[in-house]
């Protein structure tokens, strides 16, 4: 079935989206990196930058970065670049079982069970690595409107791994938002799971879009997404 829904414009949202709110805000972020086609030299680096934002916007104690994405929706950019496609299904990174299973991938079997123990988070920090995003940008879904029977688990299958994702279910409660023309200098952090039960988001579903107000003529989406395990005290 197909529905027809309204996006709006979070970049005039009184008050700002947050993390905790609506699963997911827009942070300026200008990185020292130049190339995100090469950032390997400057993956220290810049992994820094991104702990250092991270940590700052949840409060968090410590944080892993433990995952870097390109995606593009030109198909000449995925073949010359080997990167994957824009997510174009509504979906949620993670369910509940699957986060905890990456954490314990991830972390030596003491740490692991450790974290377990106390509240931990998975965000996304998201970004054009090239100009402005016109085409395929990212909406999301205020997570106060998400109800947990509109969340179907689905298997997702890797070269290396089998994990397990969150499809959707529609439901017109939601209410969707995107952030327009975001640029190189700025970071959107979505939060794709949160152990905590106590009424903040827990989780912002999401999707790539086609954008009928995009130019004719607009360059096609380049970005990254980088994957935080974030733990706190």
């Amino acid at each position: 079935e197909q529905h027809t829904l309204t996006i709006a414009d979070a970049r005039h949202t009184e008050p700002a989206p947050t993390l905790d709110r609506e699963g997911f805000c827009l942070r300026p972020q200008t990185s020292a990196v130049d190339n995100f086609y090469q950032l390997e030299p400057c993956r220290p680096r810049y992994e820094a930058e991104l702990l250092e934002l991270v940590l700052g916007e949840t409060g968090a104690e410590a944080a892993l970065v433990f995952d870097h994405t390109l995606r593009s929706d030109s198909s000449d950019i995925r073949g010359e670049r080997t990167i994957r496609e824009p997510a174009s299904v509504i979906h949620n990174d993670y369910t509940d079982a699957s986060a905890d299973k990456r954490l314990r991938d991830l972390l030596p079997e003491g740490e692991a069970e450790q974290r377990l123990q106390r509240r931990f988070a998975i965000v996304n920090l998201w970004r054009s690595v090239r100009g402005t995003v016109w085409n395929s940008p990212l909406a999301l879904c205020d997570a106060s409107t998400l109800a947990p029977s509109d969340l179907v688990a689905a298997e997702r299958r890797a070269l290396d791994r089998v994990g397990e994702l969150e499809l959707v279910s529609y439901n017109p409660a939601h209410a969707w938002y995107y952030f327009p023309e975001m640029t190189y200098e700025e970071a959107l952090l979505i939060k794709t799971f949160d152990s905590s039960r106590d009424g903040r988001a827990r989780r912002s579903i999401h999707t790539a879009f086609d954008n009928p107000l995009a130019p004719a003529d607009a360059p096609p989406r380049e970005s990254m997404e980088s994957r935080l395990l974030v733990f706190f005290d």
